[in-house]
């Protein structure tokens, strides 16, 4: 049985339209805005309610996190590479490659924050790393539901790929002499970030154009890849944003 949970994985899920949704069960203790709205959408589309006692879903999900909504569905479905390169959503190719994230968490966090950043997709590998769970949706917020996703079985023949593409290869590496901000990123380009405490694979190191790495003040040696792909990420919207002289976003408040 396949199936994610949380209010806003179910709720991009249902927006998304990319898995089939055999049914949704909610807590019969729960009655709020939010999840009414999940309901609703569910009747909208045609997909069965089920009110179950909060402990059915605790059981369901293995832990407390489902926040009152769980819905079982087909497996997550992956793109193929060609297919993401070639339906980039700006002016440069902006692909995030991942070289073995482990921790479901991180991959999640990766996720929501490279669709926030307008990257065409992520790439990660078939073995030894984090596939799309229930966790990584719920931890990505959903945006996992919507960002395209390659599963490939080998990154550095990937990065090959997207070479043969034209995209230049940018690898984030402790060791790298440039550091990340002095490099232009007005080209179409793959970011690729490397495992939990192990850093990029030599072959994978090896087939990058570039290497950066990000200054580190204080006494900790590195951050978690997941906050390091949210500084780099952004260091390239921000580049894109100012030679596209896009207005500066304004507090509304």
């Amino acid at each position: 049985m396949n199936f994610i949970y949380g209010i806003n994985a179910v709720a991009e899920a249902l927006k998304a339209r990319g898995r089939a949704f055999s049914w949704v069960g909610v807590a019969k203790e729960r009655n709020d805005l939010r999840l009414q709205r999940v309901i609703e959408e569910c009747r909208r589309l045609g997909i069965a309610v089920r009110f179950l006692p909060r402990p059915e879903l605790d059981r369901m999900t293995g832990n407390g996190a489902h926040q009152g909504v769980v819905a079982v569905t087909s497996a997550k479905q992956y793109n193929d590479l060609d297919d993401v390169v070639a339906a980039k959503r700006g002016e440069h190719s902006l692909m995030v490659v991942l070289d073995g994230v482990e921790d479901p968490h991180n991959l999640g966090a990766i996720l929501r924050t490279a669709d926030a950043a307008g990257a065409d997709g992520v790439v990660i590998p078939e073995r030894r790393a984090a596939s799309v769970t229930a966790i990584v949706a719920k931890a990505s917020a959903g945006a996992s539901e919507h960002l395209p996703i390659a599963k490939v079985t080998n990154i550095a023949r990937a990065l090959e790929d997207l070479k043969a593409k034209n995209l230049w290869i940018v690898g984030l590496d402790e060791r790298g002499t440039q550091t990340y901000d002095a490099l232009d990123y007005n080209m179409d380009c793959a970011v690729v970030l490397g495992a939990e405490g192990k850093g990029l694979h030599d072959l994978v190191r090896r087939k990058c154009d570039f290497l950066v790495s990000i200054p580190m003040l204080g006494k900790v040696p590195s951050l978690n890849v997941s906050v390091a792909a949210g500084i780099v990420l952004y260091e390239i919207v921000r580049q894109r944003r100012k030679k596209a002289g896009a207005e500066p976003v304004r507090d509304s408040r």
